[in-house]
């Protein structure tokens, strides 16, 4: 008899990854993926425990599928990742619907779980969330034509605002072999583009290696036949070398896009949140890359209303996002997480923290559209997506966007999903630009 199951994503890239890995061993095993919960055999959802609003949102999906298994309409319920590693002591008690519930270091045994929980049995694993990273194959479920590509998990940096290290564990690197060989099978399957992602990518190899590697690995996926862009996702402040800036700068592989999350520019909330560096670092390096990497595209990530942060501290961060015109700016107001220091401290109140994120979008917004009109009348290497049929017609990314957080290109033309094309651009609205395809 056919065994089903839905899958739940919910969160970062990384955490999409272990959903693909969880795919590929489920389709392994003889159950089958189906496009909605209800009616299915199993649901398994795969958390985000980072912050407070999607904490909310896993909860919400857990307890949507629960009242699907209250009403005979699935008949099991697992849940894996980071809400279920940072609660695990709780989470079953609080939600009794739950069957089966798996930490981050127990994705590998996702059908032990669902066997049980089909022969009527609960289950529950919490493998070492610090152990080197499985190697398990995956279910590709995004592009057309392109893939993440995670080359680490687990993170060192200890921020003072941020649980991460404690859910995902120590930073480990995987060995660089079986990266290239997963980066070889993912071009052979029509991936143009890999988005190579971690917590922090620039540390890459200084646990296994004893050193930086992120340059070499960057040559070495650049020569896999097929590969066209190399994206590169998060890189930090501190961990940037000569060599990795020549390499991003002379591999015509590597797109010239840096996603560089400082969260702040005031030297006392940076040393506060326990980040490595001062502002002057973050002035200088942002001036070396647009120096040494022409064309560059700068992406970071913002919190509004650290503790520390008074009204002279915000708008030392306005000033600096004035001079400093960063094409993508992504701000979030700050959100206490129990458990890291910075719930501890004094900080500024959610409402303030809200208005305070609104303002720099506010300022940022004139940036973003000066930076989108100064395509008009160029070519754009983009990559297709799909059909859109509100526009009537084809969309696509170019190297300053990346998937689900920057804009798209809507153009006219005739290539297929998953191909590269040439876009000549004409105009641009609200973050999306419009063209032909030449």
């Amino acid at each position: 008899m056919e065994k089903t199951f839905a899958m739940i994503s919910l969160g970062c890239a990384k955490n999409l990854v272990n959903s693909e890995q969880m795919l590929y061993l489920m389709s392994e095993a003889g159950y089958t993926l189906v496009p909605e919960p209800e009616g299915a055999d199993l649901a398994i959802v795969n958390t985000c425990g980072f912050i407070d609003a999607a904490k909310s949102e896993a909860i919400d999906s857990i307890l949507e599928m629960a009242e699907l298994k209250k009403a005979g309409r699935l008949r099991g319920l697992i849940v894996t990742g980071c809400l279920a590693e940072r609660y695990k002591d709780s989470i079953q008690s609080e939600m009794p619907e739950i069957d089966a519930v798996l930490g981050v270091g127990s994705f590998g045994e996702i059908v032990a779980a669902a066997d049980e929980v089909m022969a009527g049995r609960s289950a529950r694993a919490f493998g070492d969330n610090s152990a080197p990273v499985d190697e398990i194959p995956r279910v590709v479920s995004t592009g057309p034509g392109w893939a993440y590509l995670r080359i680490a998990e687990g993170c060192n940096n200890f921020c003072a605002f941020c649980a991460i290290p404690y859910i995902r564990g120590r930073y480990r690197s995987r060995d660089m072999e079986n990266i290239l060989d997963e980066a070889r099978d993912l071009a052979a399957h029509g991936v143009r583009e890999l988005i190579v992602i971690a917590q922090d990518i620039t540390r890459y190899g200084t646990d296994l290696y004893g050193k930086r590697s992120l340059a070499e690995l960057c040559r070495r996926l650049s020569a896999i036949e097929g590969i066209e862009w190399i994206r590169l996702h998060y890189l930090y402040v501190d961990q940037f070398d000569d060599e990795l800036i020549d390499e991003i700068a002379n591999n015509d592989k590597i797109v010239k896009y840096l996603d560089i999350p400082i969260q702040h520019i005031n030297d006392r909330i940076l040393k506060l949140m326990n980040r490595r560096g001062t502002g002057e670092d973050i002035r200088r390096l942002f001036g070396k890359l647009r120096e040494r990497i022409p064309g560059l595209v700068l992406r970071t990530s913002l919190i509004a209303g650290l503790p520390g942060e008074g009204e002279a501290e915000f708008e030392e961060l306005c000033e600096f996002l004035k001079e400093a015109r960063i094409e993508r700016v992504g701000v979030f107001p700050f959100s206490p997480e129990e458990g890291t220091p910075a719930a501890a401290m004094e900080h500024t109140d959610e409402d303030e923290a809200r208005r305070r994120a609104d303002l720099i979008m506010q300022l940022q917004a004139p940036i973003m559209d000066e930076f989108c009109r100064s395509f008009a009348g160029k070519e754009l290497r983009v990559l297709c997506e799909g059909y859109d049929e509100e526009t009537g017609m084809l969309y696509g990314r170019s190297y300053a966007d990346s998937p689900d957080i920057d804009g798209l290109v809507f153009f006219r033309g005739g290539c297929r999903d998953g191909e590269m094309t040439t876009v000549l651009i004409k105009t641009s609205d609200d973050g999306m630009l419009y063209g032909e395809e030449i």
